[in-house]
């Protein structure tokens, strides 16, 4: 096996503030003899300077094509807004190198399957980040389903805040309500537990949703503006898994006094609930709870504590670093453990389903 450290650069890296310095980088600085980041680009040489200079990197990139086409380069990692994905990871994927991108894949199911169709091309290591597939509670309670501990599965349902898709937002976020941009309710909480889901449970056999928009526009409060939304901030799915169970899902926008996640499985045998503060499943600590044969109340099922050996302690960079753990396999070893571009692709496709029965919904 080649030990050798793998070489990253980010495209989207800034000292101060957004995902990739809070998730990313101490995810990969939790996996010293796997990782090294080495270099960075972003929107102007300016930036990368300044973000390389703050972070230590020893490479700057004027543009992210010099990045991608650098031979100091093994992984692109790829952290900007969902519009620039398909340009950047194109670009990484012709120069040959392996890439990890941030989900949502593509803007839409056609860009995911050009980026997955020319991935497949050159053979590379192509992962996406859905990391609550990997997360510790996530492989626990897949432990938990597949040893029996509910039975057989009757049925699954999903309750879940969207955080933001309220009636307020900051002018930082204020393209997640621009249905345009692809980075919506429906893409990213609810499509990021969909992949816990599916990991969990299994894949679906038939699925139809109802997407509507409530609201028609949104308070930005640190501007003072005022402006059209055109996203939804409702989501209702229902549908069946392969498995013959059913399924039932609402995600709101903005956040609950009440519920903002819950996610309950029931059995022939027994019953679990999955509880976290928000309905980003990949990036709520998430709580476990359960119940079976003559049990009359629920109990922690936590898991066991060698699952988090050697992982950040906060949940973010932690379930990150999961799937950096397995992107370091799957680059040394020829493996496909990571969440990869064919899965993304797949859960772009159940994404489409759902908007597709929308649409056709709301003409009836």
């Amino acid at each position: 096996m080649n030990k050798k450290r793998i070489s990253v650069g980010v495209i989207g890296l800034n000292p101060d503030s957004h995902w990739a310095s809070m998730a990313h980088m101490p995810a990969l600085k939790s996996l010293p003899d796997d990782f090294e980041v080495v270099g960075v680009a972003n929107s102007t040489p300016e930036s990368a300077q300044q973000t390389a200079k703050a972070f230590n990197l020893p490479h700057a990139f004027a543009t992210p094509h010099d990045l991608v086409s650098s031979d100091a380069i093994d992984l692109v990692v790829v952290t900007v807004k969902v519009p620039y994905h398909y340009e950047l990871v194109t670009a990484a994927l012709n120069a040959g190198k392996n890439v990890h991108c941030e989900w949502p894949l593509g803007n839409g199911l056609a860009e995911a399957l050009k980026l997955t169709k020319l991935a497949k091309e050159k053979g590379v290591v192509a992962t996406v980040g859905n990391q609550m597939r990997v997360a510790p509670e996530v492989q626990h309670l897949r432990r938990l389903i597949a040893d029996g501990y509910v039975g057989e599965v009757l049925s699954t349902s999903l309750i879940g805040d969207g955080g933001n898709w309220g009636a307020e937002t900051i002018a930082d976020l204020a393209y997640l309500f621009d249905k345009s941009n692809g980075a919506t309710m429906l893409t990213i909480p609810f499509g990021h537990t969909m992949a816990g889901l599916k990991e969990v449970l299994g894949d679906f056999a038939e699925v139809s949703g109802r997407m509507l928009k409530r609201r028609d526009m949104v308070h930005i409060t640190d501007t003072g503006e005022t402006v059209p939304t055109t996203a939804e901030d409702q989501i209702m799915v229902h549908g069946v898994l392969q498995s013959g169970a059913a399924f039932s899902a609402h995600y709101r926008g903005g956040l609950s006094r009440g519920t903002n996640f819950l996610w309950e499985i029931n059995g022939t045998e027994g019953d679990i609930q999955v509880t976290g503060d928000i309905g980003h499943g990949q990036m709520t600590q998430l709580s476990i709870l359960g119940a079976r044969g003559e049990d009359t109340e629920m109990k922690p099922l936590t898991p066991p504590a060698e699952m988090y050996n050697g992982l950040p302690e906060s949940v973010i960079p932690r379930n990150v670093a999961c799937v950096y753990a397995r992107i370091a396999n799957d680059i040394r070893n020829g493996t496909r453990e990571a969440p990869s571009f064919e899965d993304a692709l797949k859960l772009h496709e159940l994404l489409d389903a759902i908007e597709q029965s929308s649409k056709r919904s709301s003409k009836e």
